[in-house]
């Protein structure tokens, strides 16, 4: 990963930029040193977000099984069934 100081993205912001979309690797940005910010590809960033959607809806999926939440098919498809309707 490329790490970059907030210095040299306030004057080189085009540069930068234009190196990570043709890379697509995401930028870190320090000041003073430290971690502060990524800059990541605006596509990239939206895949993350639609990959986070699915994992938390697999973790969800988990709890309910082990809270014993769950519900048969056909009581599932009698519920489904009344929101269709």
């Amino acid at each position: 990963m490329k790490t970059e100081i907030v210095t040299t993205l306030k004057r080189e912001a085009t540069r930068i930029l234009a190196e990570l979309h043709k890379n697509r690797e995401p930028v870190l940005i320090t000041e003073h040193g430290k971690p502060s910010a990524y800059l990541v590809d605006a596509d990239d960033y939206e895949l993350m977000q639609t990959r986070m959607e699915i994992l938390e809806g697999i973790a969800r999926g988990e709890r309910a099984i082990i809270e014993k939440k769950t519900v048969s098919k056909i009581n599932a498809r009698e519920v489904m069934k009344k929101w269709l309707d």
